[in-house]
């Protein structure tokens, strides 16, 4: 479920809310990955977490923010998806105890609950009305949470790579290891065994996973612009300590604390026509499963990116700006009625 500093020295804090600290950055063009027009520090339950706006809240079409994936993952991955801010602000942050954010290690905060709260204190302090919610992979569960919790700030909500229920997840990904050449298979279900072989037999093996399903050999290099983001907005990165205690070792194996977790029973609580599914061809979120989700929520709608792994933001960038772009616009047009 993974979807695996400027010119701040000169710029003095000052408060936003009670709850926030903001830092006023120049204004950036819409596809520049290095330059927010602000910066915060909002206070959540258990610390702060680093939140960038690009554009500005009140101005334009309603806000998106993006909820990234993990859990332990953070927001570097959707750098390109600041092209969204020509019409409307593109709200990236780092979960409480990833990138950029607080890092305190208290397991007492790796509650989804927790994590929904997150996203309904950020939306307070940067004084949203109402948004539009896209989560990845991990974020998929806490954008149909969120949601659910509050359909009154909720635009819409797109569940992209599409990660709602651990059983079904699993079930999953243990039919595309069947799909992988028989050496690769039985290597992965050696090593998902109670006597697993050597770590230099089990790594190329996942590997090879990885690359069918997330992350495909011919997924563009990465920008150099994209790279001098991660190396500037990285922080301290991905939190593997947050997903082995949250999930467990691997993506076919969930032995941590959402081995139960199945939110399919929120499908029937949302209004189906502002969700939308997302997911790669080749997505390890399964097409099949993603369509058992779509036929759960009545109206909504699903959109496969064509050549896509569970990755596919990155490797297929213009068509998922395009879907998300499209969507947004037609769930603001109903909204004002026009």
């Amino acid at each position: 479920m993974i979807a695996r500093t400027l010119v701040a020295a000169a710029l003095a804090l000052v408060p936003l809310t009670a709850q926030a600290q903001d830092t006023a950055l120049p204004t950036n063009t819409a596809a520049d990955w290095s330059v927010a027009t602000s910066e915060h520090r909002i206070a959540v339950e258990g610390g702060k977490v680093w939140v960038r706006v690009n554009g500005v809240i009140g101005q334009g079409q309603a806000p998106v923010i993006i909820i990234h994936g993990g859990p332990g993952g953070t927001h570097v991955n959707f750098g390109n998806l600041l092209s969204l801010a020509d019409q409307r602000p593109v709200i990236l942050y780092d979960q409480l105890d990833s990138g950029m954010s607080d890092r305190p290690e208290n397991p007492a905060n790796w509650r989804t609950e927790r994590f929904v709260a997150e996203l309904e204190a950020i939306r307070k302090a940067l004084g949203v009305d109402r948004w539009h919610v896209i989560g990845h992979s991990w974020g998929s569960a806490l954008a149909l949470e969120y949601a659910a919790a509050y359909p009154q700030h909720t635009v819409s909500a797109v569940l992209s790579g599409t990660f709602i229920s651990a059983p079904h997840w699993i079930t999953g990904t243990n039919l595309l290891i069947r799909d992988l050449p028989d050496d690769v298979a039985a290597t992965i279900r050696a090593c998902e065994g109670p006597t697993p072989p050597a770590p230099e037999v089990c790594e190329p093996a996942t590997a090879a996973f990885y690359a069918a399903y997330n992350g495909r050999p011919d997924r563009p290099a990465p920008s150099p612009a994209a790279i001098a983001y991660r190396k500037r907005y990285g922080g301290k990165g991905f939190n593997a300590t947050v997903y082995n205690a949250m999930w467990g070792p691997t993506e076919f194996r969930a032995s941590g604390s959402l081995g139960t977790y199945d939110a399919t029973h929120l499908l029937a609580r949302v209004d189906g026509t502002r969700i939308l599914f997302v997911v790669g061809q080749y997505d390890e979120a399964r097409i099949d499963d993603v369509q058992d989700f779509v036929a759960l929520t009545p109206g909504a709608e699903l959109a496969v990116v064509p050549g896509g792994s569970h990755a596919f933001i990155a490797e297929r960038a213009e068509v998922a700006e395009a879907i998300y772009r499209d969507w947004m616009n037609r769930k603001d047009a109903s909204e004002t009625g026009k």
